[in-house]
């Protein structure tokens, strides 16, 4: 869809340049454009190989191991059907880590590979979308989740891929916290502005806090309060 969108404005520019008689400035600002993203993409390598950096040297000294430990109890109250000692519970820990730090190119690795830890999870319970076999799993859930809906069940929500899996609880739960990302340092942000030639680039941290704040509280009440009505 967004080849599409990206298209289309491509397609207006192109005609909106040659009605105007203004072929030239479009190719200029192609070109311009061009050259900028070019920067960007070297100044944006040099600050995720810094962060990605500092990241493995906090990995290797342990401060991550501390940190995850530290944020158990939070990890616990969001996703209270996690067994202990899980190791989507690390990863998700991770995950979060180095999104309030805000560096989200170190974070993925870390989300994917939470949500397979999840999807192993549902395989252990047996849950239909994810146990063996895979014959008429997307029919079967679709049934199971009418007679959940009558009596409350859990919030889940079946796609229409081949697979026929589902995104469960906890699967919601990882991807509207990864959505709200809470961010103590905006690196993306603070790297575009000081590429555009801002005079503050570290000025955007203050509002960040506060609004990437408010979204995650926002997000993680809606997720107890979806949760709660489910059970």
């Amino acid at each position: 869809m967004l080849n599409y969108i990206w298209a289309f404005m491509i397609l207006i520019g192109v005609v909106y340049g040659a009605i105007t008689g203004k072929m030239a400035e479009v190719t200029n600002a192609a070109l311009d454009s061009a050259g900028d993203a070019v920067s960007l993409c070297i100044t944006m390598i040099g600050v995720m190989a810094l962060w990605v950096g500092l990241m493995e040297i906090a990995q290797k000294s342990g401060l991550i191991a501390k940190l995850t430990h530290g944020i158990q109890p939070f990890i616990r109250f969001l996703f209270p059907r996690i067994p202990e000692g899980h190791p989507a519970r690390e990863y998700i820990a991770t995950n979060l880590i180095a999104n309030v730090l805000g560096l989200g190119w170190a974070c993925t690795p870390a989300g994917l590979k939470a949500m397979e830890e999840l999807a192993k999870l549902e395989e252990e319970r047996e849950t239909p979308g994810y146990a063996a076999g895979g014959k008429g799993i997307l029919a079967d859930e679709r049934k199971r989740q009418n007679r959940a809906g009558k009596n409350g069940g859990e919030l889940s929500v079946v796609t229409s891929g081949k697979s026929g899996r589902i995104a469960n609880n906890e699967m919601c739960t990882f991807l509207i916290l990864n959505i709200s990302s809470l961010q103590l340092i905006p690196v993306n942000m603070i790297a575009y502005r000081q590429q555009y030639g801002s005079v503050n680039p570290a000025g955007i941290i203050a509002p960040a806090i506060v609004a990437t704040f408010i979204s995650t509280l926002v997000a993680v009440v809606y997720c107890k309060i979806k949760n709660r009505k489910q059970r």
